[in-house]
């Protein structure tokens, strides 16, 4: 018997030409979910199961708390019937009983369901569960003992809604309201580490075969250890598989050179705060994720996670308070690591100035609050393009480095590094980061590291990466098996180095190491989802309407407090309304996307708080004025007037002709034209018409209500048939208007009062738009008869060119940006084309008409106004950004009460027009003092003045935070306040009232 036990393991070691093919497939097949699992090692993951002793559920309409939902009334609930419909919540009661007979063994709750499951136990969250985020199991013992429960009594939250939401047909399409879930499996059962152990070995050898390919020796290598262990492993037989494990053990300790690449990996969940779910599932997902990566890091004690956005760390702190304790305590471990230093991960364009740096105040100081420090990482992965204020920003708020990866997306060129100084409009520079693995959810795999090695751009001049690693975007987070995944090659040849790492190491690695990095200046446009910055147009307003309110507030309370020191600032419901605004726009329409972003909420509170100002105790007239043609103040929220209004007379508009067809017999039937004489020569261009609306087909190729694609410029179908032709409106005196109203289709019409008003330098479109159409992008052009390379577009703080040819692929994918033979605009409050001393500034509007995610998407009453202000002379010296703010920010009227005692006064003035007063405030920490901030706007070195109509003790310079800086008073002087400016500088003051 001995001698035929030798011959069969010398049969069995015998070398034979080993096709790679063949044996690839065998270890694919061993460790396969599908193929051969009565016989492989996958199908002995699990061993004996167990019923559960009773299940019933309770289905509320309501996202309810844990202790108001024990109270329902559960029925017995049998697997496989089904509940709902989508955004509803199901509550089960589960009753278990582990068998004694599974005394040593580790004991899981295995549990299949349709949406995102939170089982809670002993009143608290402990786990979340779902499908798609790779999660279901909850773990009941590790090592069952006699002296643990054996009987347990669980609750299980389930939400009607997955972790994409509930799209019908896909991931984006408008959600199902009628879905119906169910509960597939809810059982007990043995789970064998030791088997899943093995199948992690052999996962990672396999994916080396593959992803290596055959030119790599390391890659044969990786073959032939899966081989030998398929060879050593018995799948029945456990006392096989350390012999197997060794072999794999054996492999993974091959270390690597030292100058191989370092992964720094950290675990990372993205949340939207809304997007294809409403805001409040969003909490949930939040607590689901979070406490699962709780779980992860009890068990895991060098597991390291990084989470944004203060927003969401404060609806778990309300939400779920002990959840947020334990979070606490691991932010003190250092493993649970806030980044981001914002209040939410917010759009990097459209949001104003101020409402940019309220995300780093209120962001930063609540992570200082809450977790003991700032952040020193701005974290915005997924955000459609980003600013050129923003490296000033960060820098103001105690920032240095940024982190994310969108601009992967690029859909026509690649950005060129993924390491490098960011240089924002004013010169200020961050270290900034771009994941070569070009995701924010990566999943430890081998793919993952082979990706961040080979797509890294900066080869030589950086040797440093990150690797976020978890689901995301729907929440789900880290699993175990992406941590064991990158235990396994921490330091394996053929691989980079791996290890679990922070932001906080990853960038003072580059910066250890920096000296040989580029610089990219200006903005980081995203060649996609261009989109967005159109649709959902009522959002947009009502965002914009809200920034200009609580400026407003801000100004007015503040001025109020000045006069009278027993006023009280309304700083908490101030805080409230920032809030409510910085919360993310992209939230689902069927669940009332203004009030639940924000929008009309803010917007209501804003106009109460304001009317409530004692302005009968303030004792200001707000209506002061002067010649135009020379500088004059008038008390006015506006930035450009209230505290540095400068008004000329209008130049170079000789004649302005609008008619409909029967007025004129060069113009095509039933079409209304706009013509503009400027500087003694017709403005538009010849054969073409200014204010023509055109029509669009707007089909992209997947993200219907994110992306405009090139090709829908092909498609342009000019609007032209007349409804009501051109009818004078008013006939002159201080204002002339003519309107008219135009037909899009037989659902949509245009209607629009065309306004030129006296001492106005710009001519006002008013418009109303029915709008009920189906894939149509509206735009209107003004072909004016300028030349010029580029086009002046404003920004937060300030402003930049972009170029209005198309020479390369870099100006063709900005074919959504470029003023070229018709105006496609996004920006801020204007935009500027120039040629000498003839210039047209606009402020423009579109509509578009995507079906998904939301299938209502801006159908209905659209109003709004843009304007045409032709000008001579650089827009500087036209005074553009002034009118600009005048025609955004009107003149709003107080209501005095009788008999109040009336006089005029001036505020603040500042001496030079290049430099605007944006913001005034009271200070977050001082009730005696207010925080001013300025910019300048013209791309200029200036001196200024500031002088204040009221007494100032003490004026110094602050951040962003409003951190004093003690080396840099700001002079007081008879002239005011002196302060410096370089080109597009944000200067903020502390001013101590008397």
């Amino acid at each position: 018997n001995m001698y035929h036990l030798q011959i069969i393991t010398l049969m069995y070691h015998q070398p034979v030409l080993k096709n790679r093919r063949t044996l690839l497939e065998r270890a694919e097949k061993f460790i396969s979910e599908i193929y051969f699992t009565d016989c492989n090692l996958r199908g002995r993951l699990y061993g004996d199961a167990c019923p559960l002793e009773s299940i019933s559920s309770s289905l509320s309409q309501q996202r309810i708390p844990f202790l108001e939902a024990v109270k329902q009334n559960f029925e017995p609930y049998q697997v496989g019937d089904t509940f709902g419909p989508t955004w509803w919540t199901c509550w089960f009661k589960v009753s278990l009983r582990i068998p004694d007979s599974w005394r040593g063994k580790q004991v899981h709750l295995s549990w299949e369901s349709d949406g995102e499951a939170m089982v809670w136990r002993d009143e608290q969250p402990v786990q979340g569960l779902t499908k798609e985020g790779e999660k279901t199991s909850y773990i009941l013992t590790e090592c069952l003992k006699d002296d643990e429960p054996h009987s347990i009594s669980l609750y299980v939250e389930l939400a009607c809604n997955s972790l994409f939401g509930a799209g019908q047909g896909s991931m984006i399409a408008a959600p199902d309201p009628d879905r119906k879930y169910s509960v597939q499996k809810a059982e007990l059962v043995v789970f064998k580490s030791d088997v899943r152990e093995l199948l992690t070995d052999l996962e990672m050898l396999v994916d080396m075969v593959k992803l290596l390919g055959e030119g790599e020796q390391r890659g044969y290598q990786a073959l032939f250890t899966a081989n030998e262990m398929v060879n050593l492993c018995e799948p029945t037989n456990p006392s096989s598989f350390p012999a197997a494990r060794s072999l794999a053990q054996k492999f993974f300790s091959q270390r690597n050179g030292e100058s191989q690449h370092t992964v720094h990996a950290m675990g990372h969940c993205h949340i939207d705060s809304a997007w294809l779910w409403p805001y409040e599932e969003t909490i949930r997902k939040c607590a689901r994720s979070w406490v699962t990566v709780i779980r992860l890091m009890e068990k895991n004690p060098h597991m390291v996670f990084t989470c944004s956005q203060a927003q969401q760390f404060d609806w778990v702190k309300s939400w779920y308070p002990g959840l947020f304790s334990q979070i606490q305590h691991f932010v003190k471990k250092g493993q649970f690591i806030p980044v981001g230093g914002t209040w939410v991960e917010m759009d990097g364009n459209l949001p104003s100035g101020e409402s940019m740096v309220r995300q780093f105040l209120e962001g930063q100081r609540f992570f200082k609050k809450e977790f003991g420090n700032y952040c020193k990482e701005f974290w915005l992965p997924d955000t459609f393009g980003y600013s050129a204020q923003l490296p000033q920003l960060m820098q103001s708020s105690g920032i240095t480095r940024f982190l994310t990866q969108k601009l992967s997306w690029n859909l026509v060129n690649t950005f060129p590094h993924n390491t490098f100084f960011w240089e924002g409009l004013d010169g200020s520079q961050v270290l900034t980061h771009f994941p070569p693995g070009n995701s924010y959810e990566m999943k430890g795999k081998v793919e993952d590291l082979v990706n961040t090695v080979k797509n890294n751009k900066d080869k030589g001049r950086a040797n440093h990466s990150a690797a976020l690693f978890g689901f995301g975007d729907g929440g789900g987070g880290p699993t175990q098996l992406m941590l064991d995944r990158l235990d396994r090659v921490q330091d394996t040849d053929g691989l980079p180095r791996v290890q679990m790492s922070s932001p906080n190491r990853l960038f003072s690695e580059l910066e250890a190491d920096s000296s040989l990095l580029c610089t990219w200046t200006g903005e980081l446009f995203l060649e996609l989802h261009n989109g967005t910055y159109t649709t959902q147009a009522q959002i947009k307003l009502g965002n914009r309407q809200c920034e200009t309110l609580l400026h407003d507030v801000e100004v007015a309370s503040s001025l109020a407090l000045c006069l009278d020191k027993t006023f009280q600032y309304p700083s908490e419901p101030l805080q409230i309304l920032w809030r409510l605004l910085r919360v993310s726009c992209r939230a689902l329409g069927s669940e009332g996307t203004m009030t639940k972003t924000g929008d009309s909420d803010s917007t209501a509170t804003s106009v109460a708080v304001l009317n409530t100002l004692p302005w009968e105790r303030t004792e200001v007239l707000p209506l002061t004025g002067g010649n135009l043609g020379t500088p004059y103040q008038i008390f006015m929220f506006s930035p450009s007037t209230c505290f540095n209004g400068y008004g000329y007379n209008i130049g170079g508009v000789t004649e302005i002709q609008c008619w409909s067809h029967t007025h004129s017999h060069t113009h095509s039937e039933n079409e209304t034209v706009l013509s503009l004489s400027l500087c003694s020569r017709e403005a538009i261009s010849h054969g073409c018409s200014g204010n023509q609306f055109v029509l669009f087909d707007d089909v992209p190729l997947y993200w219907d209500a994110w992306d405009v694609m090139d090709y829908h410029l092909q498609t342009r179908k000019p609007v032209v048939e007349v409804v009501s032709p051109v009818q004078i409106a008013s006939p002159g005196g201080l204002r002339g208007s003519v309107t008219f109203t135009l037909r899009i289709s037989d659902k949509s019409t245009i209607t629009q009062e065309i306004i030129l008003d006296a001492m106005c330098p710009y001519i006002k479109f008013n418009t109303q738009v029915e709008w009920f159409e189906s894939h149509k992008f509206l735009k209107v052009e003004f072909p004016v008869r300028v030349r010029s390379p580029n086009a002046t577009y404003e920004i937060q703080f300030g402003h930049l060119q972009r170029p209005t040819h198309r020479n390369t692929s870099w100006d063709w994918a900005r074919f959504e940006v470029p003023i070229t033979s018709f105006i496609q605009f996004v920006g801020h409050k204007w935009a500027d084309l120039s040629e000498h001393d003839c210039s047209f500034i606009f402020l423009l509007k579109r509509l578009r008409a995507p079906k998904s995610p939301d299938a209502n998407a801006d159908m209905g009453s659209h109003q709004f106004t843009y304007a045409v202000m032709p000008h001579t002379g650089t827009f500087q010296e036209a005074s553009v950004i002034q009118w600009a703010y005048n025609l955004n920010n009107p003149l709003r009227l107080i209501d005095h009460a009788p008999g109040s005692h009336i006089v005029a006064w001036s505020a603040f003035s500042v001496s030079a027009a290049a430099v605007i007063l944006e913001t005034v405030k009271q200070a977050e920490d001082r009730k005696d003092g207010l925080v001013v901030r300025l910019y300048e706007s013209h791309g200029s070195s200036v001196s200024v003045y500031l002088t204040a109509g009221f007494p100032i003790t003490e004026a110094w310079h602050c951040d962003l935070l409003e951190r004093v800086d003690p080396s840099r008073p700001a002079p007081i002087t008879a002239s005011g306040i002196s302060i410096s400016f370089s080109p597009f500088q944000i200067v903020s003051l502390l001013l101590y009232l008397k």
